[in-house]
């Protein structure tokens, strides 16, 4: 199920938040406010160090939750996460060594692509659903309106850029199966402990 039932797996979510906790406390903390927000999928991205063990943390604290690994480089990284109880993994890209990795985990993994010839490779590798990172910068909406013609087989759960105001843009799309992001966990309320904010943007994110 890695790669060719991805789809099925990303589509229990339309909105996926996307974190980057500094400590596995604080983790914990914001993923419960978004949890009982109605988000019930987040990844957990392993750019500093609590990544790991802020996964460990939640698998422990929040045992509903569907808890995954973002920013996910190499195979390497792919194990620690999945030993540490990560459900998926994302890559913001995709590598011959992370594809071959990614065909064989024994969790869904969502590949990156940010062009048509690397969409068109996943396609080829049996991947129907990419990460599209970074969305906006690359062309967002646009490009993914572009793209549906020739690339009928592929969906997409755009990240990077995506907010509240242009969540519901992605979401409209045929090709889009979800998005994610971070606009629900701002740096400012989670830094001020704000959770209650927090709970509530989860909700309205929930509602897209």
């Amino acid at each position: 199920m890695s790669l060719a039932d991805n789809e099925r797996f990303f589509s229990k979510s339309r909105v996926i938040p996307v974190l980057t906790p500094q400590a596995a406390a604080e983790g914990v903390a914001v993923s419960h406010a978004l949890f009982e927000g109605g988000l019930h999928l987040h990844e957990v991205t392993l750019r500093t160090p609590a990544g790991i063990e802020t996964i460990a943390a939640l698998r422990k604290e929040i045992p509903d939750l569907i808890v995954g690994a973002g920013s996910v480089l190499t195979a390497e990284l792919g194990q620690k996460a999945i030993a540490a109880g990560a459900s998926f993994l994302v890559s913001p890209g995709t590598t011959d060594a992370l594809l071959d990795f990614a065909a064989a985990c024994p969790v869904p993994f969502l590949p990156g692509a940010g062009s048509v010839s690397e969409a068109m490779f996943l396609l080829a590798s049996g991947c129907r659903l990419a990460k599209f990172f970074p969305a906006e910068p690359l062309g967002g909406v646009q490009f993914l309106q572009a793209v549906a013609g020739p690339l009928t087989a592929m969906k997409f759960c755009p990240t990077g850029g995506v907010t509240a105001q242009n969540a519901p843009d992605y979401l409209k799309l045929a090709n889009v199966t979800a998005v994610g992001g971070s606009w629900m966990a701002p740096h400012d309320l989670v830094k001020t402990k704000d959770f209650a904010a927090i709970r509530r943007l989860a909700e309205q994110a929930s509602s897209l």
